[in-house]
């Protein structure tokens, strides 16, 4: 009889409103994307080639597509071969902010280097990165 109760009052649980939302319905996706706060204008540039013992800027653009202010915390490049600039003032909604790195270009052959970036909305850095050819 004990077994019996605790059915019905699974049962009745079951068909209750209470339950009625836990359910993803038809249409609805079961996973959400996170809008970035920041889009880049490119995430990876390739400079091609460029003379030894000249270094190269470059320059990664954003826009703050947020509805918040976004201070760049810090810019970390991959190797000390690479020096950091960036927009050092917080980014306004709808602004635009850069990464800048300078690479010097000391060895002849093809590198690939990262500069990762953290901001004031994520706390993951952001890769970016450049690649090219150091011509003798």
């Amino acid at each position: 009889m004990k077994n019996l109760k605790i059915t019905a009052l699974l049962a009745v649980l079951a068909c209750s409103p209470f339950y009625a939302n836990v359910f993803p319905t038809e249409g609805t996706p079961v996973v959400r994307t996170i809008k970035a706060d920041i889009t880049w204008k490119s995430e990876s540039i390739d400079v091609g080639n460029i003379p030894q013992g000249k270094p190269k800027l470059i320059r990664f653009e954003f826009t703050n597509t947020s509805k918040k202010p976004i201070v760049i915390e810090n810019v970390a490049p991959s190797c000390g071969c690479t020096t950091a600039d960036y927009t050092k003032t917080p980014i306004l909604p709808g602004k635009k902010g850069f990464v800048e790195a300078s690479f010097n270009a000391a060895a002849a052959g093809p590198f690939m280097k990262t500069v990762n970036v953290t901001t004031s909305e994520s706390k993951t850095p952001k890769t970016l990165s450049f690649k090219g050819t150091v011509t003798a």
